[in-house]
Order: structure tokens, then sequence, then C-alpha cells
């Protein structure tokens, strides 16, 4: 069994990448007390965890503001494992968001795959102050990227960009 990981309060979290852009790799740092950890993660689980912050704050009634404390970007490090699934929620009595990370799985050399049990999980409670700011510094993260085309919506990259919608071809992958 995997061990779990239950920050009850996380006195900081953020997310952060390292590489160029195009080629980099994110991750999700979070501490509470003198214990950290930190997990790999792909740009969707951040784009995924923006968007869903946003629907509950929404759905509470709180207004989305942008002039919210800045969060610094969070350092990178060793990874203790990767994000495979990754779920945000709210729970009301203890007036804090949650995310739930499980471990990505991975087949090892003897060809079998692990099992549920076997995958670590990690469960960290954030206020609602701590998770505005890291909204908006995962969100000045994910800028920082390749721009978008403004015509499909697609990644630019600086070699070019055949656009789809300029009737432009994209290479079968």
């Amino acid at each position: 069994m995997a061990e779990s990981i239950d920050f009850d309060p996380v006195d900081g979290i953020g997310v952060g990448a390292v590489g160029a852009p195009g080629h980099r790799q994110f991750f999700l740092r979070a501490s509470s007390g003198a214990r950290t950890v930190i997990l790999s993660c792909e740009k969707y689980h951040v784009q995924g965890l923006i968007t869903r912050i946003q629907q509950i704050l929404e759905s509470q009634g709180k207004e989305l503001e942008e002039e919210s404390a800045k969060a610094v970007p969070a350092e990178s490090g060793q990874a203790e494992w990767a994000i495979g699934e990754l779920g945000l929620g709210f729970h009301e009595s203890k007036a804090r968001f949650v995310i739930v990370a499980r471990e990505r799985a991975s087949g090892d050399a003897e060809g079998g795959e692990q099992s549920e049990d076997d995958l670590a999980t990690a469960r960290l409670w954030v206020g609602e102050p701590e998770m505005r700011g890291f909204l908006v510094q995962a969100a000045d993260l994910l800028q920082a990227g390749r721009p978008l085309c403004p015509y499909c919506g697609l990644p630019i990259d600086p070699s070019g960009h055949p656009c789809p919608a300029a009737n432009g071809s994209r290479p079968i992958i």
C-alpha cells in the first residue's frame, strides 16, 4: 500500500514548470508544517484546477478577483510521484477546498500493472485565500507558455504553425 498524504491544512501551495514552452514539465508543490510534497503533473491538470476553482467560487456567489495576492511560483524539486487523476471539491463544514490527487499507474518490468490499492493518494485541504492566490499564480504560469493562434486556438511553435483554420495541415501523429 502506498503512502497517503493528508495535509489539513496546507500552509502553502503553488504550481511551477521547468523547461522551455512547449516542452515544460509541470508540478504541484504543497507544504504543511515541516513537510513538503512535490507531485509531477500535466498542463491539463493545472488547466482543470483553474476551471474547477472558478466554477466553485461562482457557484458560491463569490466574485473572481483579479487583484488577489500573487502567490510565488513553486520551486522545482524531485517529484515524489506523477499525478494520474486529479479532483477538486469544496467541503462546506470545513470551509476549505480539497484537492485529491491519485498516482498515475505504471506497468512494471514483470508486465503487471499496479493495483488501485498500491497507488499513492494526496489530500490537500486549502483555505479560500490560499486557493485564490493559487488561482492567480497558476493562470500566470499558463499564460507564460507558447502564444495561441488567434484563428484556431492551438499553440504556435517557434518553428511555425500550420493552422487548420487557414487550411494548413497538421502532422498526423
